[in-house]
């Protein structure tokens, strides 16, 4: 599934101009002109990367992005600030707002995509296409192969969803809702014992190679993914 970015800007040339850009680079990009779109686009489907302008009709970027940062639905999500203003105050205002990283307008298309990518990696792993690795285990979401020692482990597109997560959030305790808007999404409306069920399949689908132990429960908090336990 394709990286999903939110463009925030209500410039329709520089818009257009971002949008053609990013899906060149194989991204899905969203749209939105105000926060009001933008908060419609969140509500329907949340993305893995948002750019923000600072200067939009009604409420600044800057402002936005502080009220996104301080949802606990979306405060992970990645955001990138781009504005004309390139002062270093500026700089920093935008950076304390929440924001990831600062992009001065004009830009480089070329440098705005790098820019994207770095933040990815970083902040939002499971959102890239680079494969991740436990031990013997590799998942690569582009083939959307799962193998150990070469061979192939068989999984649904849920809980390959929910292993590529766990793998690129290691060391992290999730508790069900959080996994619930991360795996499924927001606007999924299931219950959280949906989750213990598709867990049970993922540790099925791995015991066969001894790699079930990865995925370890969290008595009253949720489910982890660590390698410091030995595989059962």
């Amino acid at each position: 599934m394709a990286t999903k970015i939110l463009v925030v800007e209500d410039e329709s040339a520089v818009r257009e101009m971002i949008h053609f850009v990013l899906e060149q680079s194989g991204y899905d990009v969203l749209c939105a002109e105000s926060v009001e779109e933008a908060k419609s686009a969140l509500a329907d489907a949340p993305p893995d990367l948002i750019l923000m302008d600072w200067m939009l009709p009604g409420i600044s970027g800057v402002e936005y992005t502080r009220e996104l940062k301080q949802d606990s639905v979306t405060r992970d999500i990645p955001v990138i600030m781009l504005t004309a203003r390139g002062e270093e105050d500026d700089k920093v205002r935008g950076l304390e707002c929440g924001a990831e990283d600062y992009v001065t307008k004009p830009f480089s298309p070329k440098e705005l995509v790098a820019r994207i990518k770095v933040i990815l990696r970083r902040v939002a792993p499971h959102a890239t296409e680079e494969a991740v690795q436990a031990g013997e285990m590799r998942l690569d979401p582009v083939s959307y192969r799962v193998t150990m020692s070469d061979q192939p482990i068989e999984l649904g597109p849920t809980e390959f969803k929910l292993l590529h997560f766990f793998m690129t959030h290691r060391e992290k305790v999730y508790s069900r809702s959080r996994l619930l808007d991360k795996v499924w999404g927001t606007n999924v409306y299931i219950e959280e014992r949906t989750v213990d069920v598709h867990i049970r399949r993922l540790r099925q689908a791995l015991e066969p190679f001894e790699m079930d132990g990865l995925i370890q429960t969290v008595r009253g908090a949720g489910y982890r993914f660590s390698e410091q336990v030995s595989a059962r």
